[in-house]
């Protein structure tokens, strides 16, 4: 017999008496057996954003304290204070600098506007001029729009 304090719900029922919801939990594998835990991907995420803010803070610490507060917590032995800041710059030029030479690489690998390779290549579909009329035809197939109609659509605009 069902429970007077049971909710119907579309995946299970739901009870509201606390006998009954331990039940559920455990038939539904909520609890804490030890066959269900985090995901290997949620353990290294965890790991990371931690000593993400660890190495940060560690990081102002040594950038931003002067030695007598350093010497004062026993610390003695810390890289030069002009690495806090040339890494990062390093860095930063090293990105900016692979941006560019993406960029120019691309620009070297395209052909001039002016090179027969970007009008027609193996892939190009000429349009098709059939003796049928727009009736029986009503919508064109596919096909490249030659370059003398693109030219004359954008650049013969009399007014």
């Amino acid at each position: 017999m069902e429970d007077l304090c049971s909710v119907s719900s579309p995946r299970r029922i739901l009870s509201v008496s606390k006998r009954r919801r331990a039940a559920d939990e455990k038939a539904a594998g909520f609890g804490l057996s030890g066959d269900h835990g985090p995901k290997p991907s949620e353990v290294y995420g965890f790991i990371g954003s931690i000593s993400t803010v660890v190495a940060t803070v560690i990081y102002l610490i040594w950038a931003y304290l002067p030695d007598s507060c350093l010497h004062s917590i026993g610390i003695y032995y810390y890289p030069n204070r002009y690495w806090a800041l040339a890494v990062p710059v390093f860095v930063m030029v090293s990105i900016a600098l692979a941006l560019l030479f993406y960029i120019g690489l691309n620009f070297l690998s395209t052909p001039p506007p002016t090179s027969f390779h970007i009008i027609f290549d193996e892939f190009s579909k000429e349009p098709c001029i059939s003796a049928c009329s727009e009736q029986d035809q009503p919508i064109e197939p596919i096909s490249d729009i030659g370059i003398n109609r693109i030219n004359k659509l954008m650049f013969n605009n009399k007014k």
